[in-house]
């Protein structure tokens, strides 16, 4: 019997964003992880008023890119809509911590980035995203951290 893609990925989504918030704690006690479906943001730092949103994307070691999509079946998502300050892209050695605004910046000031249409594994609709280099992500982060969160598939694939 086949898992559910979905299912999966949500659980190990929410293992990392435990796992991240735990290590914010240890500074900001009262950071706490928002809970059920929420678009805007994953982690809320009250202490900074700070909003954090969590992207796995344990493919990027073979792909060389992090997805950072920007519409989803048509309409405005991700990137275009959300109400983070910091964005964590997370592989299966690093955690990359970039400001929206940075990530806007990248995407527009590199004209080789050209948003490109796919169906991702386990969705049923299209989404539009930019394909960016993970060393992008990573010059363009203010910091690069170990990811030692407890789950990880051994394949990505």
């Amino acid at each position: 019997m086949s898992e559910n893609t979905f299912d999966r990925d949500l659980e190990s989504g929410d293992v990392l964003e435990y796992h991240i918030l735990k290590s914010i704690q240890k500074k900001y006690p009262r950071a706490i992880k928002r809970i059920g479906y929420f678009k805007g943001y994953d982690l809320y730092v009250p202490e900074t008023n700070t909003k954090i949103e969590v992207k796995r994307d344990y493919k990027s070691k073979h792909t060389g890119n992090f997805v950072v999509e920007i519409e989803f079946n048509g309409k405005p998502s991700a990137l275009a809509t959300t109400e983070a300050n910091y964005w964590v892209f997370a592989d299966k050695e690093h955690l990359y911590w970039i400001a929206v605004g940075e990530l806007r910046k990248l995407v527009k000031e590199h004209p080789q980035l050209n948003p490109v249409s796919f169906t991702g594994k386990g969705d049923d609709r299209a989404k539009r995203a930019y394909l960016v280099p993970v060393s992008l992500i990573s010059r363009y982060s203010d910091m690069v951290t170990p990811n030692d969160s407890p789950y990880k598939p051994q394949s990505p694939l």
